[in-house]
């Protein structure tokens, strides 16, 4: 309140003037109980909070949808020990007791506390009179010169390239978990001694993936010594195959495919793809929806909100033709796949003067032939989620182990990601198939043949793994 409306409120009648100071006490009294309440060290900008409304959060119910059958832990598939456990007194009176009253079973799995086993071989040579020189016989639980096992070189790398944990993190692990003490650089130089044996089983993968019918392909951001990189990911549904290059252009498809692939090709819309021979391509329609939204945000133009409706039914009616495809006869489905091609020639052939209805109207003329492939092979995603989801892992490793430090450091990144995401695609135990696969390539003879055949029989099944760890348990 200012002077002036202080003389006009005098000047007011007497009973007008008492009415109006005790509408202003009120009011001040109400603003001080609020501001000695309630907290004043809200920042600028921001909401006080006893002025956002007070919405009650609902809560949702436990347990699985309505319908949907219920989920509850499984029963191990074999006990290693029994324990029975009894009382001579009652544990709140002291009182004697007799014979149990009832009896009940628990179950409880724990990790034992582990102990490290410190073997020393002694290694006798023999001379060998038909090869004139001394014979010496096979250490299997360790590389030749090394004195770290194998179990703990795989298993520290599968903690470290298949989980995403940092190397001083594993070091960490190690030392807490199993009272071992390594060096961070005298782990990363055990890993990439191995990626140099596992570089066959790498090789192999990739040779499974160009040969595949159908193939999802992505890339992202990488970092090595600090210098800006991209790993490339190219993935079916049995084998995963990553690529960490200094370039993001068309040589490193190029390089890879050995310039034509003969399978389908389910991408994004980065040109790099565009140079690349295939039989045939599908571009990931979820980017477009994407780009349709991020433009919304900004364009609300008429012209560009009559193009992001007519886009978006367009490519929601393909999507729902492509559902229903085993439900309609050929000859329906194959009328109705023409119409939609005919609405996409509609769209592009229409004059639009929005610059970012123009800029979408270039896209779909290139691509026209690799929007709608997946109506034609059923086998074949509009999306590109599958990528997305083996770039997942990575991404996440690469907030928290600084990627990596060097081109060899890289090149074990690519070979243990590959083998370790292609054992997860075939749901097949990485620590076990890993070991065996080295212990072969180094102690044994596998050819690049026969690594398929190796993989594909290391499928991990709960029933007969248990039916195997009671036998061990048993002798």
């Amino acid at each position: 309140m200012n002077r002036e409306e202080a003389i006009a409120i005098l000047e007011m009648d007497r009973e007008e003037a008492i009415a109006k100071i005790i509408e202003l006490g009120e009011k001040a009294e109400k603003y001080d109980k609020q501001t000695v309440d309630k907290e004043v060290t809200t920042p600028s900008g921001m909401k006080p909070v006893y002025e956002k409304p007070n919405h009650r959060k609902r809560c949702k119910r436990p347990g699985q949808k309505k319908g949907h059958p219920g989920i509850t832990r499984q029963r191990p598939p074999y006990i290693d020990k029994k324990e029975e456990h009894s009382l001579e007194q009652c544990p709140n009176c002291g009182n004697q007791l007799g014979k149990p009253a009832t009896r009940r079973t628990r179950i409880v799995e724990d990790i034992p506390p582990v102990k490290v086993e410190i073997t020393e071989h002694t290694i006798n040579g023999y001379w060998c009179p038909k090869c004139r020189e001394i014979v010496e016989p096979t250490v299997e639980k360790a590389l030749p010169g090394s004195t770290l096992g194998l179990n703990l070189i795989i298993l520290s790398a599968w903690l470290h390239y298949g989980v995403g944990t940092s190397v001083s993190n594993v070091v960490k692990i190690l030392r807490c978990l199993a009272g071992i003490t390594v060096s961070p650089g005298g782990l990363t130089h055990a890993w990439q001694r191995v990626a140099n044996i596992l570089e066959p089983v790498y090789d192999a993968i990739g040779e499974k993936v160009q040969n595949s019918a159908f193939l999802h392909a992505d890339e992202t951001g990488w970092r090595v010594n600090g210098i800006t990189h991209w790993l490339w990911c190219f993935a079916n549904k049995l084998y995963c195959y990553y690529i960490i290059d200094a370039r993001r252009g068309s040589p490193v498809l190029l390089e890879f495919f050995k310039i034509t692939f003969q399978g389908i090709l389910i991408c994004d819309f980065w040109g790099a793809y565009n140079k690349l021979k295939t039989l045939a391509k599908q571009r990931c329609l979820y980017h477009l929806f994407t780009e349709l939204v991020k433009v919304d945000k900004k364009n609300k133009s008429p012209a560009w909100i009559m193009f992001r409706k007519q886009v978006t039914r367009l490519l929601r009616d393909a999507i729902r033709l492509s559902q229903a495809k085993d439900k309609l006869d050929p000859t329906v489905f194959q009328r109705r796949k023409e119409k939609i091609y005919q609405r996409l020639d509609a769209l592009i052939e229409k004059q639009w003067e929005d610059k970012d209805c123009k800029r979408l109207i270039k896209r779909l003329k290139r691509h026209r032939c690799e929007l709608f492939t997946f109506l034609d092979h059923k086998e074949v995603s509009p999306f590109n989620n599958h990528a997305e989801q083996q770039m997942r892992a990575p991404v996440i490793s690469r907030k928290i182990s600084q990627q990596n430090r060097s081109d060899k450091g890289a090149k074990s990144q690519a070979i243990f990601m590959s083998l370790f995401r292609t054992c997860h695609l075939q749901k097949i135990d990485p620590i076990a198939a890993t070991l065996d696969i080295v212990r072969a390539l180094v102690f044994g003879k596998m050819g690049k043949d026969a690594l398929d055949s190796f993989l594909k029989t290391r499928t991990v099944d709960s029933e007969s793994y248990g039916q195997q760890r009671s036998a061990e348990v048993s002798a």
